[in-house]
């Protein structure tokens, strides 16, 4: 599973070809014994995080909209992407 960033305690990943079960733009979650699987557009699809560990994922994925979306097209289709830092 490849890392797209890591910070405050959370793992953030992609997962190649990840297209079917979810079916919107979205990254797995690891922070603890917790497992979510957020939308990029902030949505929480499956899982769960504590409250406060979900506004920060959001809160990043608002800030790194755009690089987001871009790791997500080059891993739907296989193509290795950049690791996106905690804040820019």
């Amino acid at each position: 599973m490849p890392e797209l960033s890591r910070f405050a305690g959370m793992v953030i990943y992609l997962l190649f070809y990840d297209v079917s079960q979810h079916h919107k733009p979205h990254v797995h979650v690891y922070y603890g014994d917790y497992e979510a699987v957020v939308a990029i557009d902030g949505e929480l699809l499956a899982g769960a995080l504590p409250r406060k560990q979900l506004r920060m994922v959001i809160g990043w994925l608002a800030f790194h909209e755009e690089e987001a979306y871009k790791a997500w097209n080059l891993a739907v289709r296989g193509e290795h992407f950049e690791k996106i830092p905690p804040m820019a």
